[in-house]
């Protein structure tokens, strides 16, 4: 697999960084885009106090020149605010012992990593845990999969999100395309793919924090342009749609990642489920439906890519859940950290910044990965063989 990321930082530590490494050389690296691409993840109705402090820049700190990528790893660093609030705390090499003492964890948040994650590490205090936990780790992967988008545009890949269900307010009118998605404002309260519903969701989240409670949804998520061909059926580790599935599963709060249509196929007939064969004016091969989400056996098949994600509720509610005081074993309230009530349409964002990681990393083992020119060379000639094929 060409592309490699790895983040690093904590919530509350001085800064969040992101290597990137195999983006060919010669891509043109719009600062302005990825800005606004961490803006979008901090958008939202619903959001807590935290992005009232933050205003996530990208730092380049490598693998760039003159605005231009030089095929070398990439490193971008997204400085944390907050951390003037908590250097005493959260001090990479020194904390001061009392203010560390003030802000020990020991009440576990049923649904966060905080009690699974002390007990793999044995941490005595569980803000070594949810520090890294948090989702605050996703501003760095928006940044990273930002320069993927840039790649992938310059192929004729287009990826977009919009929120399909909040709570219990549920769109089941909106067809599941890639054109359902260029219909979504982005500068709306919940970025929803029908707008009659916001109203409503607007209200469910007012409710729900009323009630000191959190809610969750689901998302759809979209890649139109995506050629015929990526992935592999002969390995299951190479299957693309067990790629997306894992990259998408990894975005904070997400429980289930759905391909096309493939809940409601699986209570029909076969004959009702798949997407039927035929060739268009051109005579190129095509589709008749998207029922498979643009995936067949792990392969791209030349459908837009569609994908619906669905993220739980948040686990840290303001009323708290029932938990263990670790120290004293006994019964107590979960611990409150300041948090949103809502956080659906930003995981849209993190999730379109994973699947374009993804993409990308798939067209990179079609066409390699040296320069882009090579690159759009490459998978031109790709596209043409696909179009005409079989007539080889």
């Amino acid at each position: 697999m060409p592309l490699k990321l790895t983040t690093a930082g904590e919530s509350h530590g001085p800064r969040l960084t992101a290597i990137l490494e195999g983006i060919p050389a010669g891509l043109a690296v719009d600062a302005g885009f990825v800005n606004a691409e961490l803006a979008r993840r901090q958008h939202g109705y619903g959001r807590g106090g935290r992005m009232k402090i933050e205003k996530d820049e990208a730092l380049f700190e490598g693998g760039v020149r003159g605005g231009v990528t030089l095929g070398s790893p990439i490193g971008i660093g997204i400085v944390n605010r907050d951390h003037a609030n908590w250097e005493k705390v959260m001090g990479p090499l020194a904390v001061d012992a009392s203010a560390a003492s003030e802000k020990r964890l020991t009440r576990p948040r049923p649904g966060h990593g905080d009690l699974a994650g002390g007990m793999k590490l044995g941490s005595r205090d569980l803000r070594d845990i949810l520090e890294r936990a948090s989702a605050r780790e996703s501003a760095a992967r928006v940044a990273a999969g930002a320069v993927c988008k840039l790649l992938l545009r310059e192929c004729g890949i287009e990826i977009a999100s919009g929120v399909l269900s909040l709570g219990e307010v549920v769109d089941d009118r909106s067809q599941r395309s890639f054109a359902s998605l260029e219909s979504v404002r982005q500068d709306s309260p919940l970025r929803a793919l029908d707008s009659a519903l916001e109203k409503t969701m607007v209200e469910a989240v007012d409710a729900a924090k009323k009630e000191g409670d959190t809610l969750g949804g689901s998302i759809l998520v979209g890649a139109r342009g995506v050629p015929a061909g990526l992935g592999s059926h002969v390995s299951w580790d190479r299957k693309l749609d067990g790629r997306i599935a894992q990259a998408l599963m990894s975005v904070p709060a997400v429980k289930a990642v759905e391909l096309g249509s493939a809940i409601e196929v699986s209570r029909g007939p076969g004959s009702r489920a798949h997407d039927e064969i035929e060739t268009n004016p051109d005579g190129a091969l095509q589709r008749r439906s998207n029922r498979a989400g643009g995936l067949e056996a792990g392969v791209t098949n030349g459908e837009e890519l569609i994908v619906v994600v669905t993220m739980k509720p948040l686990s840290t509610l303001a009323r708290g859940l029932d938990s263990v005081d670790l120290e004293t074993r006994q019964a107590a309230r979960a611990a409150y950290e300041r948090s949103d009530v809502t956080a659906v349409p930003a995981c849209g964002v993190i999730a379109e910044a994973m699947l374009a990681f993804v993409l990308a990393d798939a067209l990179l083992e079609v066409t390699g990965n040296d320069r882009l020119e090579d690159v759009k060379e490459r998978l031109a000639a790709h596209r043409e063989r696909v179009r005409r094929y079989p007539l080889l």
